[in-house]
């Protein structure tokens, strides 16, 4: 089966994740800058990947765009987001309903790969965005427990991007 990953990468995850299903199915691999101009019907299956901020899943709508005419000439497809969050945390699935429809939740097979926070690589306008909401969180009075281990999380980089997310896709494409 010939099958391409496309990512949007921000600052690694997503990329990270992209590579993984490369190495696994032996499918190319390319950045979304380069995919979008790409004849993407000489594939079979088709995996795109990308970051979320604030529960968008960037540059999904030219995926979206697509999607009905892959579906329609029967290529499987595939869109893994990344996002802080464990995988556990309940704004994974609402996630996944803001960015796609039931109707288009239908033609396409969502997955969630946990990321992380890495400041070093994040853009400004991310950097501020995370920054304004640690503020809005400390400012809070008597923040439970949870808040506190939030905060405390968010104020630092770190990775909890694990193979085992991307492990149903791959055995889908293989």
């Amino acid at each position: 089966m010939k099958s391409i990953v496309i990512y949007n990468s921000q600052t690694g995850f997503t990329k990270k994740y992209a590579e993984w299903i490369s190495e696994a199915t032996g499918c190319v691999a390319v950045e979304f800058k380069k995919a979008s101009k790409m004849d993407l019907f000489e594939y079979d299956a088709i995996v795109f990947g990308s970051w979320c901020k604030a529960g968008h899943i960037q540059n999904v709508k030219w995926f979206k765009k697509i999607m009905p005419e892959l579906a329609e000439s029967g290529k499987k497809l595939f869109v893994y987001y990344v996002g802080a969050s464990p995988a556990e945390s309940p704004e994974v699935l609402v996630t996944k309903d803001i960015n796609f429809t039931r109707a288009q939740q239908e033609i396409v097979k969502l997955f969630y790969c946990p990321g992380g926070i890495n400041y070093d690589n994040m853009g400004f306008g991310s950097k501020l965005a995370m920054k304004m909401l640690i503020q809005g969180m400390k400012a809070k009075k008597n923040p439970t427990e949870d808040e506190l281990r939030i905060i405390r999380t968010l104020s630092q980089n770190y990775d909890i991007t694990d193979k085992k997310y991307v492990e149903e896709i791959i055995a889908e494409i293989k």
